[in-house]
């Protein structure tokens, strides 16, 4: 897509969420990690690539010790058989014995979500947790929930904040949809 497809995109999309309102459940969603996380100098990782924005948004909010990383996993094949992933990157820190706080944009299906959380308590993590910055609302029986969830979002594409629409607008500070044909 080029420069101007995207703009056009965006000029044609649903505003889902505003920058405030962002702003707001990002705070909101440090508070309540905060609350449960403080005393327990936790790992936390950043799913790539759409973990980012809200991970580098979300850590100089945490006041705790903290230690951090980062992992790329996505699935693989045309099927989703066992929730099996593909680890492009995986953490390079140890998560032995370890609370790890696993940071994405969107639990969609939950799939990949559900498989890394699998992989990284089989590698020894005490607690792996989940804060995703959207849910989408799609109605589907998901394998996993988020335990921090910083706002719903609708049975749409979504972009914005993390979340690209064809290698476009992660960099959004606000939640936009595609229109709906």
């Amino acid at each position: 897509m080029n420069a101007q497809q995207a703009r056009t995109m965006l000029l044609n999309a649903d505003l889902i969420h505003s920058e405030t309102t962002v702003q707001t459940a990002l705070a909101d969603v440090a508070g309540r990690i905060r609350a449960r996380l403080a005393d327990k100098n936790p790992l936390v990782l950043c799913v790539m690539t759409g973990g980012v924005i809200f991970t580098g948004q979300l850590l100089p909010k945490l006041d705790f010790p903290l230690d951090f990383d980062y992992l790329h996993a996505t699935r693989y094949g045309p099927e989703t058989q066992g929730g099996k992933i593909s680890w492009r990157m995986a953490p390079w820190m140890s998560v032995k014995g370890r609370t790890v706080l696993v940071v994405d944009d969107i639990l969609d299906e939950g799939v990949t979500l559900a498989a890394v959380k699998e992989s990284l308590i089989r590698l020894g993590a005490e607690e792996v947790l989940l804060a995703v910055f959207t849910d989408k609302l799609n109605g589907k029986n998901k394998p996993i929930a988020a335990d921090f969830v910083g706002l719903p979002v609708p049975d749409r594409f979504v972009f914005g904040y993390g979340m690209d629409v064809d290698g476009a607008w992660r960099n959004l500070p606000a939640i936009y949809a595609l229109k709906e044909d």
